[in-house]
């Protein structure tokens, strides 16, 4: 069960988020997006203690792409993120809110109703997704870290299992409002806590840690919010496998992605700055 709950919430969060209302499009045709330029590092080590040199942080998010069926055999952002940048920053970590369901053992009859309406998104994900999750919640414990997973209620499983063609929308908005709720939590702990200077990071999709949201998705980030609450002292950091990126209207619209399809596969990291303390990081290529 937990495995189908966790393909749930990663399959809602690789979907295209809900089109905007064609009475909010502007007329006008939008000027053609710049093109950033990406500062190259030979590892992805080098480019994460980059991103976390930029600026004081007390709450770092980190998304990704997550991987779909039939990518298996090209390491995921999970894995890389596990066994190559999560030593960097435990350190400094005091916890690390996983974006991983833990269902109430009551909610059985919920979850299943949620899992039946939901089946056929869950058949899209790579099969490695829950153990890479769990795994990284192992990995960051025996490093130091305190590890927490989501808990939905009852309440909410049946919020989600009555949503019917808002049910993505409606699962989105659930994890950003837990997700919310445990950092805010935890930032405020350590505030609290005589002579603690560590921080917390977030780990899950993409569209939640957004530091400035466009106005369709504003409602499913928690980056806003994080930001606020800790004066400034929030970075958001994505992590891309470039053979995971498509051509797609998805992709298409991201401000990083021109420069990334001038050069597609590079043996270098390479980081965008895609605002103050917005950053993407495209691992190398595979091949």
């Amino acid at each position: 069960m937990r495995r189908l709950i966790l393909a749930l919430v990663l399959a809602a969060c690789s979907r295209t988020p809900p089109p905007v209302p064609k009475n909010d499009v502007p007329d006008a045709t939008p000027a053609p997006p710049k093109v950033l330029t990406p500062q190259r590092f030979a590892t992805a080590s080098e480019a994460f203690r980059f991103v976390l040199a930029s600026a004081p942080a007390d709450v770092i998010a980190i998304g990704e792409a997550h991987a779909q069926r039939g990518t298996e055999t090209i390491a995921s952002s999970t894995k890389r993120f596990t066994e190559t940048l999560l030593p960097l920053v435990a350190p400094r970590a005091s916890d690390v809110v996983v974006e991983l369901w833990a269902p109430d053992p009551k909610c059985t009859k919920e979850v299943k109703a949620v899992a039946s309406a939901q089946r056929p998104v869950v058949e899209a994900q790579a099969e490695t997704n829950q153990n890479e999750y769990l795994t990284l919640g192992t990995r960051a414990k025996a490093a130091g870290m305190t590890p927490w997973l989501l808990r939905p209620t009852c309440d909410d499983f049946a919020m989600l299992a009555d949503a019917g063609d808002d049910a993505v929308a409606a699962m989105l908005g659930l994890v950003k409002r837990l997700t919310q709720t445990k950092l805010t939590q935890l930032y405020q702990r350590n505030r609290q806590e005589a002579g603690t200077t560590k921080l917390v990071l977030a780990y899950g999709g993409a569209l939640h840690n957004d530091l400035a949201p466009p106005e369709a998705t504003r409602e499913f980030s928690f980056g806003p919010e994080l930001d606020q609450l800790t004066g400034g002292r929030y970075i958001e950091l994505d992590l891309i496998v470039p053979e995971f990126v498509k051509k797609s209207p998805t992709w298409e619209k991201l401000p990083w992605y021109p420069a990334f399809e001038a050069e597609p596969a590079s043996d270098k990291t390479r980081v965008f700055t895609t605002g103050p303390r917005s950053f993407v990081l495209v691992f190398p290529s595979s091949g």
